[in-house]
């Protein structure tokens, strides 16, 4: 299989933050990476290989080198594990005209109208009722199959949809999930079965979770659910130039980052992969890339190690990060949209991405690291910044080297559709990618 093959294999299993995380690990023990506790001692080894799992949706994974881990340098790849989606609020339950919907807010920056008429599951994580207060039981759960959707109007009763219509996110966007028990008996069946309708269409999709999960409603205290689109991902065009695909944003760094981290080659120095949450929102979490869990996790290595903090300090002096994070393709109609000469095209190689006003991090010394580093490895690669009248987000990039006072360079594989229900990528990129990856954590 190729890493595109794989990539989209583990888009289908990356349907939540918590899952993500999840996946990531999976991979990490079969590479015989050994988890670690934050509650624990570490004993820290050569050649050891560890990971973390950082309030269930932000992983920390590293490996010390076999011959000396305090002699080389300190390498971090970083990615995030959240994408644009709908969240589904505390009393999920609406009931509209007969139909039972899923009251939701959007999280992050979705194209609202591509998650119209889509089929949709839900995925993420249940806090359940224990017997110790200060522990709830965490579960994850995943649907597995298409339980809603938000379908549009008709034509005939909207006429003017295709001149632009913007969705109101409370009322427009909300997912039906059936039709409530009460919708279609009659009046006299309704009133022979009163009290009962009326608990069963109140709580309509609170008892279906209680009933995926096995467990009384009352014993669910919380959760964090996403509603993703579950349309499997997929090759397109006349040779498969493209993959289509849900979560492209970001689970294509996630996969690259775990590919370069367990397969890397290096003896000496340290390997750092970090799949942060929260991105979408803004980082500034206590597991996003705003916080000092990261910085933390670095000087408890070195520590473990047996490192004076004098030589944590040298390291991350000379350590270099990598942001690794969706980049704009080149859209063949909306060419003014663009720079006019630092633009990407879908499968021209890796997007390594640049601004002045530092919403990327990279900066000239660091740029010129990773230009030998692609070169080294033999990686095509297009520099990309943004056109000058316009601006076209940021990363975590910026972010967690005000944290981590370390050389970064924005990369990523370049997209269209970003942001959709699914979106667009060059189907070579991937493996453009996880080549970098794998040079940035080997060479020497």
């Amino acid at each position: 299989m190729t890493y595109s093959d794989k990539l989209i294999d583990f888009i289908k299993t990356a349907v939540s933050p918590f899952h993500a995380v999840e996946a990531a690990a999976g991979e990490l023990k079969k590479e015989g990476f050994k988890e670690l506790f934050y509650n624990d001692e570490w004993k820290l080894k050569k050649g050891g290989k560890y990971y973390i799992k950082h309030h269930g949706s932000t992983l920390f994974a590293f490996a010390a080198g076999k011959k000396d881990p305090l002699k080389g340098d300190l390498r971090i790849a970083t990615a995030h594990t959240d994408f644009p989606c709908l969240r589904i609020k505390t009393n999920p339950d609406i009931r509209s005209d007969g139909y039972a919907s899923v009251n939701i807010e959007v999280y992050g920056g979705a194209i609202l109208n591509t998650w119209l008429d889509r089929p949709l599951s839900v995925a993420g994580r249940v806090a359940l009722r224990s017997d110790d207060v200060l522990h709830p039981r965490m579960i994850n759960i995943d649907i597995r199959r298409p339980v809603m959707t938000i379908p549009n109007v008709a034509i005939h009763i909207n006429r003017e949809i295709n001149k632009g219509y913007e969705l109101n996110k409370q009322k427009e966007m909300l997912p039906i999930s059936g039709i409530l028990p009460s919708a279609l008996l009659s009046d006299d069946e309704k009133e022979e079965k009163s009290a009962e309708l009326k608990k069963q269409d109140r709580d309509y999709f609170m008892n279906f979770l209680a009933a995926e999960l096995g467990v009384e409603k009352k014993d669910i205290l919380s959760f964090e659910l996403c509603v993703y689109n579950c349309e499997q991902g997929c090759y397109l065009g006349i040779n498969n130039d493209f993959i289509s695909a849900p979560r492209l944003d970001n689970m294509t760094s996630v996969f690259s980052d775990l590919v370069g981290i367990t397969e890397a080659s290096r003896d000496t120095g340290i390997n750092i992969m970090a799949a942060f949450d929260h991105e979408e929102i803004g980082s500034r979490t206590k597991q996003g890339a705003g916080s000092m869990a990261l910085s933390h996790l670095v000087q408890r290595i070195y520590e473990a190690l047996g490192a004076k903090e004098s030589l944590y300090m040298e390291k991350l002096s000379q350590g270099l990060m990598l942001s690794v994070d969706v980049g704009h393709a080149y859209h063949p109609y909306m060419g003014n949209k663009y720079d006019p000469v630092n633009k990407a095209l879908l499968n021209s190689g890796v997007s390594v991405k640049e601004a002045a006003a530092q919403s990327y991090a990279t900066d000239s010394e660091a740029l010129a690291v990773i230009k030998q580093m692609l070169d080294h490895g033999s990686v095509p690669y297009k520099e990309f910044v943004n056109r000058s009248d316009g601006t076209s987000g940021s990363t975590l990039g910026s972010i967690a080297s005000s944290f981590l006072p370390m050389l970064t360079v924005d990369v990523g594989v370049p997209l269209l559709a970003m942001h959709s229900a699914r979106e667009l990528m060059g189907s070579k990129d991937e493996e453009y990618l996880c080549m970098l990856l794998k040079t940035f954590y080997s060479v020497e």
